[in-house]
């Protein structure tokens, strides 16, 4: 079992959720679980999911879950959200610095 973190719903509304970045080692204390950060869903944007990337391994998450597509403008679903191959190559790139 893998605990997700995806964000949580707010009144704000320039992201589609709000990050919870303080359950991340709130979780870690309190499970012996690991945990991951969907940035995809927490923001439904992509131009910041770079950052909240950084924070939530700031914050000591087990890893990042991000959605990509060949496409994104053609995408079924939440294209504003998904990352083409080339953005997700620099996304990586970034969070490896």
């Amino acid at each position: 079992m893998i605990l997700c973190e995806r964000g949580i719903r707010t009144f704000e509304t320039a992201t589609r959720n709000t990050l919870d970045i303080a359950a991340i080692p709130i979780l870690k204390m309190e499970t012996h679980l690991p945990v991951i950060v969907d940035v995809s869903h927490a923001s439904g944007r992509k131009d910041i999911m770079t950052l909240l990337a950084k924070a939530s391994l700031a914050a000591n998450c087990n890893g990042i879950m991000a959605e990509i597509h060949p496409n994104p403008s053609v995408a079924l679903s939440d294209a504003h959200q998904q990352m083409s191959f080339a953005e997700f190559e620099n996304f990586y790139q970034t969070l490896l610095e």
